[in-house]
């Protein structure tokens, strides 16, 4: 038992500095670019924010809205939040905005409760801001067609 332990160990540690190697590293590729992990990172480009228009349509069911006006500034605490004040279902007629999803009062457990569940209230996890950004890596995803 002791041999078959040994050889279990070091099979992990040789595992490890293979995986350590200089090859290894250099091809690892990072939206940081070239750049060793050690260097400062450089303030990231706020881009333009897309104005308060109609939101941009979804490309898959489940996939969060984006938020179609500027957050900058929202404040969402645990104490309070700011998306509350238009998007609840008591507010959203006379704001004009979009109402929570029915799936936001149902926690963990699928209970349903009166208010917002706490883990959907943290709008920002999942709804990101609209904005006119470039693509960071170029995929080939197309949005599957609904079945008529």
């Amino acid at each position: 038992m002791k041999k078959y332990m040994s050889l279990v160990v070091l099979s992990c540690v040789a595992s490890c500095l293979l995986m350590a190697s200089p090859a290894a590293a250099e091809t690892v590729q990072s939206l940081r670019g070239a750049r060793e992990i050690e260097s400062p990172s450089q303030k990231p480009e706020v881009e333009k924010l897309i104005a308060d228009q109609r939101p941009i349509k979804r490309d898959f069911v489940q996939q969060p809205p984006l938020i179609p006006h500027k957050t900058e500034g929202y404040l969402v605490t645990r104490n309070y939040n700011k998306c509350l004040s238009c998007h609840s279902w008591a507010n959203y007629k006379s704001a004009g905005a979009t109402k929570i999803s029915p799936t936001h009062f149902v926690d963990s457990h699928g209970k349903e409760l009166t208010n917002v569940a706490p883990r959907r209230y943290f709008c920002v996890q999942c709804h990101v801001t609209q904005a006119d950004a470039p693509v960071l890596i170029e995929n080939t995803f197309e949005p599957m067609q609904a079945i008529k």
